[in-house]
């Protein structure tokens, strides 16, 4: 890649040559789910959209391609669904909900729902990221999101990326724009083992001492401000409390000559060594955010693979056009599930209730009530929350559960807990393996020893709130919650495989419980 490749906000990426699976491409002819054929795609993905606000934007456009259309919360939806049709919103640009209405959808039967969340730990820029220089170095205020800046962060190369707020003076309206930098632009040094005890810190103060660099102050480094010219863009706009040197770079980014027309931004750091195939065979994924841009991306890739709403479009995926699906498929993807999902756009807000029971309001016909459609509807469906899981590693066998250890490249993990961590239980795991033996998945299953603790996913909040029946199961990953984790090569498809399994066969499978 080019020096002007990645000025252009391309992430270097070189697929390694030898590895088939690389190039295997999707044939429309066919129902069944190549599972190897969502590695690259999977790899792309993860380069190419290194931010909560790039991925969100990414599976937009996805849907749009595939003929999804928009909706907005601030616009009435009476007369804008039909039977048969295929939907997206967004919330805050960092959460999105996608459904398809079955041709045969009747008002209070169930939806097929898969959550998952969609942020990963990273480290934000503070509101006012300038620091006093240093040694003559200069460095960035950034703040951990959810267990960032640990150990795992020290000595990598650090992109930056987000979305800024621009003033258009023509219009007179604020936009939003995403940006990434080609390059890396920090980093957090470590102590050489020379200097003793203070290199071996157990617990590093993340306030000073995880500090990143990004520059050196010298007038030609366009880091320190030209006092005869000023602050950048005036004493009173928001640039002026930014680093002079990050707002010549984003503003060279994004095209951008009057600095005072940036209104704000929401910048974080990311590691930018790019996903990549790895082991003696490219049997591993080595990547950053796996957690869980992973599971995110398999439910979109399954709802666009799924059955339903598929006439008379192009496709590039295997797809069968179907006229008898009488429920609702959904995937939903949140932000903020890394610090408890209290936020709008996180999962313990109105997102997902309030655009189910506007659905139903839609689609309902003149005179039913709504009060009654909706738990009926609740009642009738049935949730996937769709969370990484634990893959076993053979340096710390003594950490795991016997016989509940998962493996890569086997299939998607059923979370057990028995203290309400997980939603999991006897009738929602025989209703998933039940889906599984018809789409021919193998699932796995974890839980955590007793002496150890269990995190928690988007599934008992969700759950909890709608009465909606549920399981937690996700893909399998090692090293969780490190700057860079592990999965199979083939886990990506794998997880594709049994969503798409589930938006498909759960109609049918559901019948089977009473």
């Amino acid at each position: 890649m080019t020096k002007t490749d990645q000025r252009k906000g391309a992430l270097p990426f070189h697929p390694p040559q030898s590895n088939p699976r690389l190039f295997e491409t999707f044939n429309p002819t066919e129902t069944a789910v190549r599972v190897e054929s969502y590695t690259k795609p999977f790899l792309d993905f993860i380069n190419n959209n290194p931010t909560v606000f790039h991925a969100v934007d990414y599976f937009a456009t996805r849907l749009k391609k595939q003929g999804f259309q928009q909706l907005s919360e601030r616009e009435a939806w009476a007369g804008k669904l039909v039977k048969g049709g295929k939907y997206f919103l967004e919330r805050n640009g960092s959460s999105l909900i996608a459904f398809i209405v079955g041709s045969d959808y009747q008002p209070g039967n169930g939806a097929a729902v898969i959550a998952s969340h969609v942020d990963a730990l990273t480290a934000r820029l503070k509101p006012i990221p300038t620091l006093p220089t240093k040694a003559g170095y200069v460095q960035l205020g950034v703040a951990p999101y959810a267990g960032a800046l640990n150990k795992t962060w020290w000595d990598r190369d650090l992109g930056l990326g987000g979305r800024v707020l621009l003033f258009e003076r023509q219009s007179s309206k604020i936009v939003s724009k995403l940006v990434k930098l080609g390059r890396p632009i920090a980093r957090i040094p470590t102590l050489a083992p020379h200097f003793g005890a203070p290199a071996y810190e157990p617990n590093p103060n993340q306030e000073t001492q995880m500090v990143p660099i990004i520059g050196l102050d010298s007038a030609s480094s366009g880091y320190s401000v030209n006092k005869e010219s000023g602050l950048l863009g005036g004493a009173s706009t928001f640039v002026s409390t930014q680093p002079p040197g990050l707002v010549n770079a984003i503003a060279k980014e994004l095209g951008i000559e009057d600095h005072s027309s940036i209104a704000n931004w929401e910048l974080e750091l990311f590691d930018f060594q790019a996903a990549e195939l790895g082991g003696l065979s490219e049997e591993f994924i080595f990547a950053p955010r796996v957690d869980d841009k992973l599971c995110a991306f398999a439910a979109i890739e399954a709802l666009l693979a799924t059955t339903d709403g598929a006439a008379g479009m192009e496709h590039e995926y295997p797809v069968v056009p179907s006229s008898e699906c009488g429920i609702l498929k959904v995937a939903a993807l949140f932000d903020d599930e890394e610090i408890g999902s209290l936020l709008r756009q996180g999962a313990r807000s109105n997102f997902l209730p309030s655009t189910i029971e506007r659905i139903c309001s839609s689609l309902a016909p003149p005179g039913n009530s709504i009060s009654d459609l909706l738990p009926q509807t609740y009642a009738n469906s049935f949730m996937i929350s769709a969370d990484v899981s634990h893959a076993v590693n053979p340096n710390y066998l003594s950490a795991y559960l016997e016989n509940h250890a998962p493996q890569l490249n086997v299939g998607v993990a059923i979370q057990a807990d028995p203290n309400g961590h997980t939603t999991t239980d006897s009738v929602s795991t025989a209703l998933l393996q039940r889906v599984a033996d018809k789409c021919g998945s193998k699932l796995q299953v974890f839980q955590i020893r007793n002496d150890s603790r269990s995190g928690g996913t988007v599934g008992p909040m969700l759950s909890s709130a709608m009465g909606m029946r549920s399981i937690d199961a996700g893909l399998p990953q090692l090293s969780m919650h490190s700057i860079r984790a592990t999965i199979g090569d083939l886990d990506p498809g794998l997880g594709v495989k049994l969503f798409k399994g589930f938006f498909d066969h759960f109609e049918e499978v559901d019948k089977e419980f009473v």
